[in-house]
């Protein structure tokens, strides 16, 4: 891939978030939070938050190539939220839990300081359970990371395609 090449991920999100939508279903974005990340700190577990995008629970949401903003209220409190996209590695509808994961893949100027990463470092694609918590409302506890009836397999570095019904 060229360095001046759009990576496919936000018009991906977009799409997804749109059929989302247009379904009638809660969006829901997973996100690995790093230093990038504008999210309140008190709803972030084990590095993940997890954040409802919904029309009826963000205001001026934009779905840009780099970053993801909107503001929304989180206990009462109005918030201004930003995401980079590398760091979203899921969105999903609430209810049936269709979607689609992704591999974070922050730049290493953002996550390393010192030349080496740090063990059990935030980035990295997840695998296993999902965010503990949501935002602005209540979400389930875990996302999925594959369709029921595909297992997530390890691909040796090389894209997987899923069918999305």
């Amino acid at each position: 891939m060229a360095n001046s090449e759009i990576s496919t991920k936000p018009y991906l999100l977009r799409a997804l978030y749109e059929w989302c939508v247009d379904n009638g279903y809660t969006p829901h974005l997973a996100v690995k939070v790093d230093s990038r990340s504008q999210v309140p700190s008190e709803y972030v577990r084990n590095g993940e938050i997890t954040l409802n995008v919904s029309p009826s629970a963000v205001h001026k949401l934009q779905m840009g190539n780099e970053l993801i903003e909107f503001s929304a209220r989180f206990a009462g409190v109005a918030r201004q939220i930003s995401v980079p996209v590398p760091c979203v590695y899921a969105l999903y509808a609430r209810e049936t839990g269709h979607g689609m994961t992704f591999d974070v893949d922050a730049p290493k100027s953002a996550v390393q300081t010192d030349g080496e990463k740090e063990p059990g470092g935030k980035v990295g694609p997840s695998n296993e359970a999902g965010p503990a918590l949501a935002g602005p409302t209540a979400a389930p506890a875990s996302v999925p990371t594959a369709a029921p009836t595909e297992p997530t397999k390890p691909t040796g570095g090389k894209p997987q395609l899923r069918r999305i019904k």
